[in-house]
């Protein structure tokens, strides 16, 4: 099997893809029905509020679209959690588009 191409996709959209999978076969392999059961467990959003923070974040021109895709996994409470996703990069951010990344988090929720 050859990759074709690679793209980062939220929980949500792991979840979904997943879900989709799982109804057009009859089981699931053991590492996608291992990781179907976590995401059932810990996305929180539905997809398409997932879709609305994505969109929104990626108005904020510094984030990568690796970084978007962590701050929508993951939904960052205030800045120590944010530091933690972003960690080297962090400083690089300032104040405020560290607070309007936390309110757009916020607002989406």
């Amino acid at each position: 099997m050859d990759v074709i191409s690679e793209q980062s996709v939220t929980d949500a959209e792991a979840k979904e893809f997943l879900e989709k999978r799982e109804k057009e076969v009859e089981e699931l392999k053991y590492e996608q029905k291992n990781s179907l059961d976590i995401l059932r467990k810990f996305v929180m959003l539905s997809p398409e509020k997932y879709k609305n923070l994505v969109k929104e974040l990626n108005k904020i021109t510094k984030l990568r679209e690796r970084h978007i895709v962590l701050i929508a996994n993951f939904l960052p409470k205030d800045k120590d959690d944010l530091r933690v996703l972003l960690h080297k990069d962090y400083t690089t951010f300032t104040e405020d588009e560290i607070n309007l990344i936390l309110e757009t988090v916020k607002k989406n929720i």
